[in-house]
């Protein structure tokens, strides 16, 4: 989590926040352009007449803008450094605005997708984030409906401003608020896509029970209650719709790293996982192992578990240039054999930077290039330092014969920093006894920690003792021994 911006993180933030609120402003003079369609009345006549309205609506926009950047500012600076991720979340806004709109026109105003907006960001913000925005498109549409939609207030010849009643303007704040933080804290639990269809049924009822109480005493009529139950019911199911149909388009505009995203990149059908599982496939093994641990470490200590099983399947990709030149690709013969120590260094540590490279040639998450790069820190490459000592008279300089870095700058590296070692490492154990396994995990967090490795990721100790015993139950769980299979041929029947 970054704690402090440069000059020009806040400079470039606050102008990407300004041109935004400009684009939010034109979008809801769209809208207004879409509610006269059929009117008569010209856009330049509606903003004469309904100037005072005009300078309110932009005013409060104006504000809403500024507490987003202040909230963010004190509670989420990281967001603030991204500038793609302030487009993102001004795009969905408008998109969301857009969509409300069309559909109320053209449809009914109970009917719009009011719950589309906190759904897609819960997807892409954390949770107390994604309430707050939710919160802030709560009260925006409510001032556009009050202000420059409203079916109260007249321009000429008693012709109405907008199509939205006062009833209706309070039925969607309150539906907005209410179930949009209910489908917020839902949203957050769901990990399948079927799960987003049960989604639309659970919030069918709030939703409903929301409009009757708050219109029916408005229009007291059996048929209307009817329609309005109706019509909440739409609004569900286009809400996930819309959704479901829109957040593959953000993910890739915006690399967002969702579960379904995460999923789908960790498939067997994934380009770079292919690739692995046919041409290294010892690579490929290695990696299926490591993600299981480091998802039920992340899992332990509380960080993104599916990310961290993400990104632990690319930490290895880059041996896909020379896959035959790591042990666990290889057959019986060592090829290492007829090299120097310094090119079998030269070789091994470059598998770091190429999987960055490659994952970067192939468009996929910058996390997962850095995961690959830092998964080894500034560590000696021991087995050939020892060997290049062995046929050097002198001593040799130990920087020559390590990985280039940087280390770990966040715990889901970390922790694939100390599974991706432990795994290989317990591979070679003669004996994988538990209490074996245990003191070599132990010994390899302790190594790291002595050559500062963690210093940059903000990990604490309670944390590595938390991950190195999740590491050695998990090695024994994969690793047990099994009773001896009895040597008696059956004869045949």
């Amino acid at each position: 989590m970054k704690t402090k911006l440069t000059k020009k993180e806040i400079f470039i933030s606050i102008l990407t926040t300004c041109v935004s609120f400009g684009v939010v402003m034109a979008v809801l003079f769209l809208m207004v352009l879409i509610n006269l369609v059929n009117t008569g009345i010209g856009l330049n006549e509606f903003i004469t007449t309904q100037y005072k309205n005009v300078i309110t609506v932009a005013v409060a926009v104006a504000l809403l803008t500024g507490i987003v950047y202040v909230y963010m500012f004190f509670e989420n600076k990281s967001l603030l450094a991204q500038y793609s991720k302030i487009v993102e979340i001004y795009l969905l806004l408008c998109v969301a605005l857009l969509l409300c709109n069309v559909i109320g026109k053209f449809i009914n105003s109970t009917a719009r997708p009011l719950l589309f907006f906190a759904l897609m960001s819960a997807m892409i913000l954390r949770r107390k984030d994604a309430i707050f925005m939710n919160i802030v498109f709560a009260l925006m549409i409510f001032i556009f409906n009050r202000f420059l939609n409203s079916a109260d207030v007249t321009l000429g010849q008693d012709m109405p401003v907008g199509s939205i009643k006062m009833v209706e303007s309070f039925a969607s704040m309150l539906t907005c608020f209410c179930c949009g933080i209910i489908g917020i804290i839902i949203l957050k639990r769901i990990k399948t896509r079927i799960g987003c269809v049960m989604l639309a049924i659970v919030l069918l009822g709030p939703v409903i029970l929301i409009n009757l109480v708050v219109q029916i005493p408005m229009n007291m009529d059996l048929t209307e209650a009817l329609y309005i139950a109706m019509y909440s019911a739409f609004d569900c199911v286009l809400s996930v719709l819309a959704f479901m149909f829109l957040l593959p388009v953000f993910e890739g505009l915006f690399s967002e790293l969702t579960p379904f995203r995460l999923r789908e990149l960790t498939s067997d059908h994934a380009k770079l996982i292919s690739k692995l599982k046919t041409n290294a496939p010892g690579t490929y093994n290695h990696c299926v192992v490591v993600a299981q641990l480091a998802e039920m470490c992340a899992t332990a200590i509380g960080e993104d578990s599916e990310l961290a099983r993400a990104a632990a399947y690319y930490h290895d990709v880059g041996k896909l240039k020379n896959p035959e030149m790591f042990a666990e690709n290889q057959s019986e013969y060592d090829l290492h054999k007829e090299l120097t120590p310094e090119l079998s260094v030269d070789i091994i540590r470059s598998h770091t930077r190429d999987g960055a490279k490659l994952i970067k040639k192939n468009r996929l998450p910058e996390f997962f290039a850095d995961v690959a790069v830092q998964h080894h820190g500034t560590l000696p490459i021991k087995y050939f330092y020892a060997k290049a000592l062995k046929m050097s008279d002198g001593e040799l300089n130990i920087a020559n014969y390590s990985y280039a870095g940087p280390t770990p700058t966040s715990k889901i590296a970390a922790i694939i920093m100390i599974v991706d070692a432990a795994e290989a490492a317990t591979r070679s154990l003669p004996d994988r006894s538990p209490e074996k396994v245990e003191k070599l995990v132990n010994n390899l967090v302790e190594e790291r920690m002595n050559q500062d490795q963690f210093v940059d990721c903000n990990i604490t100790m309670r944390e590595l003792t938390i991950i190195a015993r999740t590491v050695v139950n998990g090695l024994t769980g994969v690793y047990h021994s099994r009773v001896a299979y009895p040597k008696l041929t059956l004869k045949k029947r």
